[in-house]
């Protein structure tokens, strides 16, 4: 079976949903989605609080990382989403854009023409409609939902208020002119529920006639006419079909599923290709290297009071009335995205712009792999490193599509990283250590049961739990120098027909969480596919 598009956008993730919401308003141009993952129709990816049920279910991928070199040899689960919206569609919604120097280096260090901050702003205002919020900075009208939390815990506002004990200045826009500081977050929520970008473009699309989307199906191959890209073979339950792209591919698979699809089509590193038994069709060199994510690290607190959000997790009662509550107004413990508050620090001395990041959870247990205290009774914070130099790759283990690639995050793979790592946990203590969390807290609970006191208590305890932040990046970098896999329009280096649209063209991980700015390069990418005609 052989299907003509204008363009076949192989991934529903983020960035894929905004290029079919977006090339779909015009009339004249068919749009194919594909998604190797099933529709959003279940409640819990629209109910906020439903991130806790999302992070190890049938919306995940299930990917695990190789053994780590640097963390004890541990496996670690990288968590993506499988599922229309991919991790829009199953994270905690933070909405959180980076600072204006990271777009700078972007452009300036990396080549990366038009990416500058001055440059991208645009493309961040016209995706977003925020409810409190507005010019210069932000965007009222656009798809994207934001809004602030609609009815913060307590414990999210002790946070808060303990940040600025420890010496932090009270921010309330982390997407303004500064990051600096303690506050809380703005969400990717709309009315009190989840708007990923499967909600905010894909839906509105869905009755264009222009747009077809197919779930459930696994894109194999991209076919390759010489150098040209001209459609894609995709997996369903009654066979393989093809779709001929008459004027692009677009990759939007993620920065595991995009290098993935790029060598099953023999794009890549030719070491890489020929050890898979594929045949090298275009040699590229960079296509899977420079993958980096922030390595994550939580603390657990054990309360005074039975309050915390994974009281929801057990107790039927509680779960009811919380039903009840957020069915008729919208609000209470369901209308959390549960990670509701947070900071940003200096960690280095010689840090020009924070370099530390800090999630509260007035909740403990609701991740996939994080340990847990009595129901009721936990809360957790994590901390990250903003800008790691640990470099680790994604490679396909051989030409079979379905299997998992290779995966080495290679977190804390130098002394910088390392030491971040330690100043992020050792400055989350000292957060909660301050008189408005501690009122609330009886006992810290490291995990493993660890008591870490020294210098070498913190190096083990580090490599011993550190893990990933959900913000795989890089693995398809955008540049000019000999590793770029996209140039700066995001077409793949030598080949015509196809460019590659996610997180994996990042040069550099964003000093963030990653959705916001991944909207930003989709709603960017936009424009440089419509201008190519």
């Amino acid at each position: 079976m052989t299907n003509d598009y204008d363009y076949v956008i192989a991934g529903g993730g983020t960035a894929g949903c905004v290029l079919a919401g977006r090339l779909t308003e015009d009339p004249s141009i068919r749009v194919l989605l594909l998604e190797a993952g099933g529709n959003d129709r279940h409640p819990f990816i629209h109910v906020p609080a439903g991130f806790a049920k999302l992070t190890s279910s049938k919306y995940d991928w299930g990917f695990q990382s190789v053994p780590q070199e640097h963390c004890d040899g541990r496996t670690i689960p990288l968590a993506q989403g499988k599922v229309l919206g991919g991790g829009g569609s199953i994270n905690a919604q933070v909405f959180t854009r980076g600072a204006h120097e990271d777009y700078d280096d972007w452009a300036k260090t990396y080549g990366c023409d038009g990416w500058s901050f001055d440059d991208v702003r645009q493309y961040f205002v016209r995706s977003e409609a925020n409810d409190r919020l507005s010019a210069p900075d932000h965007g009222v009208d656009g798809p994207l939902g934001v809004s602030d939390p609609v009815d913060p815990h307590p414990l999210s506002l002790a946070f808060v208020r303990a940040g600025q004990e420890f010496g932090l200045p009270f921010n309330g826009d982390f997407n303004g002119a500064r990051q600096l500081g303690v506050g809380m977050y703005q969400t990717t929520t709309k009315n009190a529920r989840r708007c990923s970008a499967a909600v905010a473009y894909v839906k509105p699309a869905r009755k264009r006639p222009n747009l077809t989307v197919r779930t459930d199906v696994t894109v194999s191959r991209i076919t390759l006419v010489g150098k040209r890209a001209t459609g894609v073979e995709f997996i369903t339950e009654h066979g393989v079909e093809t779709a001929r792209a008459g004027r692009e591919v677009l990759v939007t698979a993620g920065a595991f599923g995009s290098p993935k699809l790029l060598q099953l089509s023999g794009i890549g590193h030719p070491d890489d290709l020929r050890a898979a038994g594929v045949e090298v069709r275009h040699a590229l060199g960079g296509v899977g290297r420079n993958l980096h994510d922030h390595c994550d690290l939580d603390v657990i607190y054990e309360l005074r009071d039975y309050q915390s959000l994974d009281r929801l997790n057990l107790v039927r009662p509680a779960t009811a009335r919380a039903g009840l509550e957020y069915a008729a107004l919208r609000r209470g413990p369901l209308a959390s995205t549960v990670v509701e508050a947070g900071a940003f620090s200096f960690g280095h001395a010689a840090a020009d712009i924070p370099d530390l990041q800090f999630h509260f959870l007035p909740a403990a247990g609701v991740e996939a792999g994080v340990a847990a205290v009595r129901p009721g009774y936990g809360c957790t914070l994590n901390s990250y490193a903003l800008r790691p130099e640990s470099r680790g790759s994604v490679r396909i283990r051989s030409s079979d599509p379905l299997a998992m690639p290779l995966i080495d995050p290679n977190f804390l793979a130098t002394d910088f990283d390392l030491e971040s790592s330690i100043e992020g946990l050792r400055q989350s203590r000292e957060i909660m250590a301050q008189p408005s969390m501690t009122r609330h807290i009886t006992a810290e609970h490291l995990a493993g049961g660890r008591s870490v006191s020294s210098k070498d208590d913190y190096v083990a305890f580090v490599r011993a739990f550190g893990r990933t932040s959900y913000h795989p990046v890089g693995t398809c970098a955008m540049g000019v120098g000999d590793d770029a896999v996209v140039d700066p329009d995001l077409r793949v280096v030598g080949m015509s027909g196809l460019r590659v649209v996610d997180s994996s063209v990042m040069p550099r991980i964003v000093s963030s969480n990653t959705q916001a700015p991944t909207v930003m390069i989709a709603e960017k990418a936009v424009d440089l596919i419509r201008a190519a005609g």
